[in-house]
């Protein structure tokens, strides 16, 4: 994967950066490749000057998404990277470069700055909340749905458990659609919006990365939907373990800014478990279908959040779901992995 895709050079040139050193960088969980790119500034300091090249490669990519909702974004004040040049037809887009600092690799690095970082991406949710939603689709019940799916189409085949597919679609839209009415009008939901995910970009005036400033990344996704989702997905993360101590101090810090309408708590659980049943369902898949091994070590830790989720009265048919489905020993080996 080393190889450059053909057409790299071509786009840097029509974008005015011929001379570009140019450095790959390690791939996602999706077709995507990235390269960093670097061209020499012809001054007294001799610096250089970098910016950041995505290669979505059609028919399995379409970078026009992340074009929309990146300059929506912007449009509106939040830190998404600045588009420098894109083609969209070809798959290139050329954007700002956030540096190296993500909030994951911060926080292993500087433990003491957790809370000043998290509460620093809640504030980037409340700001974007109080925004009326952007022009995206609909985050429906056939999304909540089709999500939820994964769960059983992946996960419980290839682990050989034989579930009931139809009882468990049951069971999520008693739990589903009365939080579809809650969510109306509807906010913009990035739908991958974790430690991973977020930049700290340098600040300037230090030449040091800040976690109270945050850029945003991979929102391609972008739907009209919940405000719980976005903070599920921060606080119930996936690749990073946030202890419940943590969960609870930032759901405390959000509300106290956002003042959710009643029965927040209980959509925060419905839609944390929804995601977590879609990550178990996808991870299972990556390592299944792509061979991706390594997603299947995050498992135990997105089980042991769905635990907790379903321990929610809101989550009851679901709950009585994977009581009857999934048996007990199972769920313990998560468990025991997770601790």
């Amino acid at each position: 994967m080393n190889e450059l895709p053909d057409g790299l050079h071509e786009f840097l040139t029509d974008a005015g950066w011929h001379d570009a050193a140019i450095d790959p960088m390690p791939g996602d969980a999706s077709f995507r490749r990235y390269f960093r790119v670097a061209k020499f500034r012809e001054d007294r300091d001799g610096g250089s000057t970098r910016a950041m090249l995505m290669y979505a490669p059609p028919p399995h990519e379409d970078p026009a998404p992340f074009l929309h909702v990146a300059r929506w974004l912007g449009a509106n004040r939040l830190r998404a990277p600045e588009i420098l040049a894109a083609d969209e037809a070809k798959g290139w887009v050329l954007t700002e470069d956030f540096g190296d600092d993500r909030m994951r690799e911060w926080l292993d690095a500087h433990p003491q700055d957790e809370d000043t970082a998290y509460r620093a991406a809640i504030d980037a949710l409340v700001e974007l909340h109080r925004l009326p939603a952007g022009p995206f689709g609909a985050y429906d019940l056939a999304t909540y749905r089709r999500e939820a799916y994964l769960f059983t189409e992946w996960y419980t085949r290839h682990a050989g458990i034989d579930a009931d597919a139809d009882s468990y679609a049951a069971s999520w839209d008693e739990a589903l659609v009365p939080l579809l009415d809650r969510q109306q009008p509807g906010i913009t939901v990035l739908r991958d919006y974790h430690a991973e995910n977020i930049m700290l970009p340098h600040d300037p005036a230090h030449e040091a990365a800040d976690p109270a400033r945050q850029g945003l990344i991979d929102f391609q996704d972008a739907l009209v939907g919940h405000p719980a989702y976005d903070l599920v997905s921060l606080l119930q993360d996936a690749r990073r373990d946030v202890s419940e101590d943590l969960e609870s101090r930032m759901l405390a810090y959000y509300t106290a800014q956002a003042a959710p309408d009643a029965g927040f708590a209980d959509d925060y659980a419905i839609l944390g478990a929804q995601r977590n049943a879609k990550i178990i369902g996808i991870f299972t898949r990556l390592s299944v279908r792509d061979g991706k091994k390594r997603y299947l070590e995050m498992i135990p830790r997105v089980w042991a959040a769905l635990e907790r989720d379903l321990a929610n009265p809101a989550l009851a048919p679901v709950a009585r779901w994977f009581d009857e489905n999934i048996p007990q020993s199972v769920r313990a080996a998560n468990g025991r992995q997770a601790a």
